[in-house]
């Protein structure tokens, strides 16, 4: 697994090969951008400490201590782990243009960041909740897939 600050080297593998080990929902949300419904995720009532990895490639993303309650019905979080490990490009596809977030190893869709999160980073990383997995401290991460 990287170290926080090390660089996260991209994955050359087609989205369709992701299709061979997600569930078809996970699929969508990651690779086809869909969004999961809100107040839909078992992830927004989770407080244990731990880890949010990434759904496909399990690239750890997010900790429980960055994760607050946004109100919105997803999980939020206002830091990564690491900035190194999102990637980031503009959506249009709305009327608003929006920052959506990747995973950086996998390329898989994550969420929008907003600049409304809490301090001390006032961002928000807006995740749906199929695009992580939990692992709770003191519990082995799975090694990474790709």
């Amino acid at each position: 697994m990287s170290q926080p600050n090390d660089p996260v080297k991209p994955l050359d593998r087609a989205p369709d090969d992701w299709r061979e080990v997600l569930e078809p929902e996970r699929f969508g949300v990651l690779f086809e951008e869909a969004t999961e419904r809100p107040w839909s995720s078992p992830l927004n009532d989770v407080k244990l400490d731990g880890t949010f990895i990434c759904a496909a490639c399990h690239l750890p993303l997010f900790e429980t201590g960055g994760k607050f309650d946004s109100g919105t019905g997803w999980p939020s979080f206002f830091r990564p782990i690491d900035p190194a490990r999102i990637a980031t490009q503009r959506d249009s596809r709305l009327l608003m243009p929006r920052t959506e977030y990747h995973c950086a190893r996998c390329g898989g869709h994550q969420g929008h960041l907003f600049d409304d999160g809490p301090a001390p980073t006032g961002q928000r990383y807006c995740n749906n909740g199929l695009a992580l997995r939990f692992v709770p401290r003191g519990e082995p991460l799975p090694p990474l897939r790709g």
